[in-house]
């Protein structure tokens, strides 16, 4: 997993290092963010995976793992997405820029 960082260099993270892995949807990408890459996330013991897709409505899917199950899907939220696991956090979706 490669992380880039606006104030620091791209470094890459082991998968056992990522609590939450994010996507952002983008023109072409649906199937593989929501089919392909949970299925590898999950197969590497990430915990938490999000997707967040810009269309109107922006919205937010979160997986979470559930050992032997692979991930478990939660429904889509829009407006906005509140959590405890794995932090505390809170987002007003509808502040994202939107898909153009």
């Amino acid at each position: 997993m490669v992380v880039t960082r606006a104030d620091g260099p791209t470094r890459r993270l082991r998968a056992e290092d990522v609590l939450v892995a994010i996507e952002v949807v983008s023109p072409g990408s649906q199937r593989t963010d929501t089919v392909t890459e949970p299925s590898e996330y999950a197969e590497a013991g990430i915990p938490h995976y999000w997707v967040v897709d810009l269309d109107d409505p922006v919205s937010l899917v979160a997986y979470h793992f559930a050992e032997e199950f692979g991930y478990l899907e939660a429904p889509a939220v829009t407006r906005v997405f509140s959590t405890t696991d794995p932090v505390p956090l809170h987002v007003d979706l509808d502040a994202l820029p939107r898909a153009r």
